[in-house]
């Protein structure tokens, strides 16, 4: 079973986790002694007329009560200490899991998936634990102790637990392999669930620019209705599971008085002994319909179980060599060497074929070409997003792949055409890469990436407080600070990935102006839909169906390359500047 695998994480509170059963098992002590109290009070108190027998019987009874109440009470609250202790560290575990994958595990665990198993998978675990702890340790105790106590006071009568017993186990076991395969299903709708909502929410302007609500609230309808409809299928099946204990108990019941009293009737047995056996039966069985009642749980909790320890099985795509490099200063020579790339690293349907260039420190070097072309998947494979196919990039001459990931990416800074930004301070956005970065560093790279002027007007100005994914900020302020906070960390590489795509030409502009400064003698790589983008830049590459169809200045594919010329003429030909 999957969540036996998990139950390491359970390691840590291990005082706790054997306590909580220990006093449980205090607390069915002293359960299972009360019938046979009954059993006195009846057969030597009120049979014989001696009230002594009775009172003592009775105050015993109240003592036991407590100190099966303080056994019940402790073991709740140190099994609740225990899984909850479990499930932090399994939450975390799995999201330090997430952290170290590499693009293209998360490529294919989707985020709507990892949410579900971060957060509800994880909690259907952590109840099962606790459970574990208490109910499912209580249960099987009383089963055995009412039954062997039941057997003790009338073994005839014993016979009915024979009959009933293994028709009852038969219908749970039926029931716990059925809902197991079922509930599987449930958390894969949630899934989809939460795919749908975290889209619209991501996407909640582009939904309400184009008036498509009806749409979205149709596509998470029928998300919603298909996750009811599998969850009322699973639990209708694990509801049959009640009624069968229930019957059993009944007729055991009815079964153990017909016979229990045609025995007291003829000498046989005592009416004591026959209250206690009845109680000591509905015990039994009560525990049975216990454990049905956690079959539902327990078989969703294994199907959730199998989904967090998936991600936890998961290995990066992308990992370090034992001899990697760990210390790493580059001055920024780039160089890709007959690179060849495919997402599912076989070397199928490669978007990147026979890629080979060289940047040096110092130059800025621009990636141009069709949406689709590969240029945000060549830019992605110099800090080890993914790993090539084919070939090999290397930065000084050593192999990306040789150096060890987090040094290599200390010496890459890069800015997104997608700015993402985090709640809190401006200032904590920029300085993400090092947050030892003092205040003059983090105004100047605000300066060099001309975000500085806009900043100050805020009232609290670099103390600014942004909302989530900087939602108080326009497109072009977002890519402003994310340009500066690539800049921060002042990387051997550069790497824009259309990160000015949202601002205006004068400002891009005075950006690039900037950065000749603020990158000397290190190398940035510049991806541009703009042509006036790359127009100064020391090498231009013109990518074509994941190939280098030309590479040169702006002069030399002006005259030489006819795909260059028509990007040019589309855009600047007339003297209109448009978007590609």
């Amino acid at each position: 079973m999957k969540s036996s695998r998990l139950l390491k994480f359970l390691k840590p509170y291990w005082r706790w986790a054997v306590l909580a059963p220990l006093l449980m098992v205090l607390e069915v002590a002293m359960d299972l002694m009360q019938p046979w109290m009954i059993e006195r009070i009846v057969d030597q108190g009120i049979a014989q007329h001696d009230m002594t027998v009775v009172v003592r019987t009775g105050l015993l009874m109240v003592g036991l009560a407590l100190i099966g109440a303080v056994g019940g009470v402790g073991c709740t609250v140190f099994s609740m200490l225990a899984s909850q202790g479990f499930g932090t560290d399994l939450r975390g575990a799995l999201f330090r899991k997430v952290q170290s994958l590499s693009f293209g595990n998360l490529d294919r665990l989707e985020t709507g998936q990892l949410i579900t198993r971060l957060t509800n998978d994880v909690t259907q675990v952590q109840e099962v634990v606790s459970m574990m702890l208490r109910i499912m340790v209580r249960a099987p105790l009383l089963l055995i102790g009412s039954a062997g106590l039941a057997i003790l006071t009338s073994p005839r009568l014993a016979l009915i637990l024979v009959v009933l017993g293994p028709l009852v186990l038969a219908v749970l076991a039926w029931v716990i392999n059925k809902s197991y395969l079922l509930f599987g299903e449930v958390q894969r709708r949630l899934d989809g669930l939460n795919t749908v909502m975290q889209e619209n929410l991501a996407g909640v302007r582009v939904v309400k620019a184009f008036v498509r609500a009806r749409h979205e609230k149709q596509r998470f309808g029928a998300a919603n209705d298909s996750l009811m409809v599998q969850m009322v299928h699973a639990a209708r099946t694990v509801a049959v599971a009640m009624p069968a204990v229930t019957l059993a108990l009944n007729l055991g019941v009815v079964g153990a008085i017909w016979f229990g009293g045609l025995q007291v009737t003829y000498g046989g047995m005592k009416v004591g002994e026959l209250i206690a056996f009845v109680n000591y039966l509905m015990r039994t069985l009560m525990s049975l319909m216990f454990v049905s009642m956690l079959t539902m749980r327990v078989a969703r909790a294994e199907a959730s179980a199998e989904r967090i320890q998936e991600v936890l099985d998961s290995e990066p795509e992308v990992q370090d060599r034992p001899e990697a490099l760990k210390t790493f200063a580059p001055q920024g020579r780039v160089a890709f060497e007959n690179v060849t790339f495919s997402y599912e690293g076989d070397g199928r349907d490669p978007v990147l074929k026979g890629i080979s260039f060289v940047a040096e420190p110092g130059q800025t070097v621009a990636v141009l070409g069709a949406t689709g072309s590969g240029k945000s998947s060549l830019i992605h494979l110099i800090p080890r997003f993914y790993d090539v196919s084919g070939g090999r990039i290397t930065i000084d001459g050593i192999d990306v792949r040789d150096v060890d990931e987090a040094a290599l990416r200390r010496n890459v800074g890069i800015a997104l055409q997608e700015s993402v930004l985090f709640t809190g301070t401006i200032r904590d956005n920029i300085r993400y890469g090092r947050p030892d970065a003092t205040d003059e560093e983090v105004i100047a790279a605000a300066r060099a990436a001309q975000a500085h002027d806009f900043i100050s007007q805020f009232p609290d100005g670099y103390d600014t407080v942004l909302g989530q994914r900087g939602v108080n900020l326009s497109g072009g302020q977002k890519q402003r600070i994310a340009i500066a906070r690539a800049l921060l960390t002042r990387p051997a590489v550069l790497i824009l990935d259309d990160s000015t795509s949202s601002v205006d030409v004068e400002t891009e502009t005075r950006i690039q102006d900037a950065l000749e400064g603020f990158m000397q003698d290190h190398t940035s790589l510049v991806i541009a839909q703009r042509i006036s983008t790359v127009l100064n830049a020391d090498k231009i590459l013109v990518l074509d169906d994941g190939r280098i169809a030309a590479e040169g200045t702006h002069g030399e594919l002006l005259a030489s390359s006819p795909i260059y010329r028509e990007i040019y003429e589309s855009q600047l030909g007339d003297g209109v500047t448009t978007d590609a």
